[in-house]
């Protein structure tokens, strides 16, 4: 009797540690069937190194989205916007359902710019992660492994700038520049881990506003000069 009792007991023991274990799976099943997901196709560099807005939050670069940083999203109606310097901002609302993917092909068009001026400055990133997203002036100009290395960088008018570095889950970096004509200008940090999301607005201009910005990538030309 006593080992039958045992044995109901490891039964019961056993079942209730199940329980515990299983029943986040189960509701993470659960949510990930009433998410849907969204795919972002681009062909070019452009396109896959542009930046991603869903619902006014930064989310990451194109090429990145997938894996285990795929995009899912609740049932309903969502508001994209890809942004790319020198490019007009890509918008898009994407109506997504339950446990559907939507794939949403993203072409990004010229906008119309002033020329750049023939005395710059050199602006040159190293921060970690990489893939967290640089913002020159309130403007998005890429993400962070674009403007580190030997090889490239980004440059500047001399003067003062705001340079602001994001990424959902790290504190925001912000500094200000202010670096002489022909000058080489190297920011390295390391980005601090956060819970809360991000709140504040990255960028200054509206999807239907396009300004000349006033950084671009440099070339390997350009930093061997």
């Amino acid at each position: 009797m006593k080992t039958a009792l045992r044995r109901v007991h490891l039964c019961l023991w056993l079942w209730l540690l199940g329980s515990t274990l299983l029943s986040p799976l189960a509701l993470c099943a659960k949510e990930n069937q009433i998410m849907g997901e969204v795919q972002f196709k681009g062909k070019t560099h452009v396109e896959k190194t542009s930046g991603v807005w869903v619902d006014g939050e930064y989310i990451g670069y194109l090429g990145e989205l997938k894996g285990s940083k795929k995009v899912l999203l609740l049932p309903g109606e969502h508001n994209v916007i890809v942004r790319q310097d020198g490019y007009q901002d890509f918008t898009e609302q994407v109506l997504v359902q339950p446990g559907e993917t939507k794939v949403v092909p993203v072409v990004m068009q010229k906008a119309t710019t002033g020329p750049l001026p023939r005395v710059t400055a050199t602006v040159k990133i190293a921060v970690n992660p990489s893939r967290a997203a640089v913002f020159m002036d309130g403007l998005f100009v890429g993400h962070v492994g674009e403007f580190e290395g030997r090889w490239h960088g980004m440059l500047v008018t001399p003067g003062e700038h705001t340079l602001r570095i994001a990424l959902p889950g790290y504190q925001t970096f912000e500094t200000t520049i202010k670096p002489l004509a022909n000058q080489t200008v190297e920011i390295k940090t390391q980005l601090v881990k956060s819970s809360g999301p991000l709140t504040e607005p990255l960028v200054e201009k509206e999807a239907s506003t396009v300004k000349p910005s006033s950084a671009t990538r440099d070339t390997a030309a350009a930093l061997a000069r």
